[in-house]
């Protein structure tokens, strides 16, 4: 183990509840909230809460993966790393990389064109049906006759895609991390 002094038991146990909350909050989000959220309100209000939430869901993270990085560079030079100690590093950098591209760019670039989108929809009164199966074949509809709407369904789904691959492997890192850390709990 690579140290440059002993942490205190309390940097020690900020540590792990950042990571436990980083963790936490990614598992819920990513897995838990947005499926069951989407079968009980309305396409259009699903989305406005998520327009809401994401964000602030991405800063946190984007904060968090600071602090644990933060905490971890200062007690593990790197000049001291072994090859475990220097994977663990660049996973906490890549999940903060990853938190800080999702609340610059694909967050709010998938919400600006949702709601060019939902425009779109409300014109030919889809939107507000609960939840993902009903209407499908309006929205298909719509898609196939509208190529404003057909553009801003694949720029959302590309924007959309980016961000949930950018999450996916930000999640991949924490979890990778938090197994590392309660491996090597003395070690933190």
């Amino acid at each position: 183990m690579a140290t440059q002094g002993e942490p205190s038991d309390l940097v020690k146990v900020l540590h792990l509840l950042v990571l436990s909350f980083s963790w936490g909050m990614q598992i819920w989000v990513s897995f838990i909230a947005g499926f069951a959220l989407v079968w009980k309100v309305s396409r259009h209000t699903f989305g406005l809460v998520q327009s809401k939430l994401i964000p602030v869901y991405f800063y946190c993270l984007l904060g968090s993966h600071f602090v644990s990085l933060a905490i971890y560079a200062v007690y593990h030079p790197r000049e001291l790393l072994d090859t475990h100690e220097t994977v663990q590093l660049v996973l906490y950098f890549v999940a903060l990389t990853m938190a800080g591209v999702n609340a610059q760019w694909f967050g709010p670039a998938a919400s600006q064109v949702m709601l060019q989108m939902w425009e779109v929809e409300k014109e030919h009164g889809l939107g507000n049906q609960v939840g993902m199966s009903s209407q499908k074949e309006g929205y298909a509809k719509l898609k196939e006759q509208d190529p404003k709407y057909r553009a801003y369904k694949r720029t959302f789904g590309r924007y959309h895609g980016l961000s949930s691959l950018c999450n996916l492997i930000g999640v991949i890192c924490t979890t990778t991390n938090l197994i590392y850390t309660a491996l090597n709990l003395s070690t933190i």
